[in-house]
């Protein structure tokens, strides 16, 4: 049976990119107000619409299943995923940890959580936080377990398409692999 491959999408620093030095943010995005869970006051974040349509297009190859891989959680589905057109799609339920820093232990804090949620399955993970070790483990992940690639957008522009283009080339040739194996 084949697996389809999980896109795992981050949203800060991939979605709603992170303000340049001068506080402004791209052209491209629309500023909207959302409302969190557990939070009483709205907040302010700017999205670009042409990724709705871009993600859109990418679930319709049939080629991968996305999940959401965020500390937004379920608020991913319900605020983000609405203002870009998306249809809703799972989660993966990460803890609200104390840390201070992305990287406690020198890798991504969301990549143990990640690991377990996965099991065997491909994936193509889209964030802008990754470190080394992160790169290491999914080389070790594609060598002995699932194949699994990392995309790392530049947190001050996000996602683009050539990001989901690589997604999607990945996705077909495991599929192509799979098929003549």
């Amino acid at each position: 049976m084949r697996q389809i491959p999980y896109p795992l999408l981050d949203i800060d620093g991939v979605l709603i990119p992170f303000p340049a030095e001068d506080k402004s943010t791209p052209a491209t995005h629309t500023h909207h107000q959302v409302s969190l869970t557990g939070y009483c006051d709205p907040i302010r974040v700017w999205l670009n619409h042409d990724h709705g349509p871009l993600i859109a297009d990418a679930i319709n190859t049939g080629l991968v299943r996305p999940v959401w891989c965020t500390s937004w959680r379920i608020d991913a589905s319900s605020q983000i995923g609405p203002l870009l057109g998306l249809p809703y799609f799972e989660h993966i339920e990460l803890p609200r940890l104390p840390i201070t820093t992305s990287h406690p232990d020198g890798y991504l804090w969301k990549r143990d959580h990640v690991e377990w949620w996965l099991a065997d399955t491909p994936a193509v993970w889209i964030d802008d936080d990754f470190t080394p070790l992160d790169h290491q483990w999914a080389a070790d992940r594609t060598t002995h377990r699932a194949a699994t690639l990392l995309i790392q957008p530049d947190p001050h522009t996000g996602l683009q398409p050539e990001h989901i283009q690589t997604a999607l080339t990945w996705a077909t040739d495991l599929t192509s692999s799979k098929q003549a194996a």
